[in-house]
């Protein structure tokens, strides 16, 4: 029963890590950061989300779109890397920005805001590229204006 739970648990992993990336821009102090992200859009894969990755390219993210703006929460059970959590208005500016949440970490971190989107790059990247709250990201849900 254990092997076969463990089976399940690593067929989903490796079925998530080869989710076709998609591209995402955020325009940030005049420059523009591409990254590829997978895109998550039901309740099961926003729920696995990032969870027992070891790594996670520099380019790279996971993109959580919801059908409507809400408050949403994030925790880092089961994460086992840091990441920065960018919580996106409908109109995709950052409403608020979750700096390099503790892996492992079971404490809620809250939305702030009601939300349309949730963008986790690897921990230290927004402060790195210096993207603060207001910038816009361009995610595949949603065009550029």
């Amino acid at each position: 029963m254990v092997r076969l739970l463990l089976g399940l648990v690593a067929a989903l992993i490796l079925g998530l890590a080869s989710a076709q990336a998609e591209p995402l821009v955020i325009h940030a102090g005049g420059s523009a950061y591409k990254f590829e992200v997978e895109v998550v859009t039901t309740p099961e894969t926003r729920a696995q989300g990032l969870m027992y990755r070891k790594s996670m390219a520099a380019n790279a993210g996971m993109l959580f779109i919801y059908p409507g703006e809400q408050a949403v929460s994030f925790w880092m059970k089961n994460t086992l890397i840091p990441l920065d959590m960018l919580f996106l208005k409908a109109d995709g500016s950052i409403a608020h920005i979750a700096h390099s949440a503790v892996p492992l970490d079971e404490t809620p971190i809250d939305s702030g805001a009601a939300v349309k989107a949730v963008l986790e790059v690897n921990g230290g990247t927004a402060a790195a590229l210096g993207i603060k709250e207001g910038d816009r990201v361009e995610y595949p849900d949603r065009p550029s204006r």
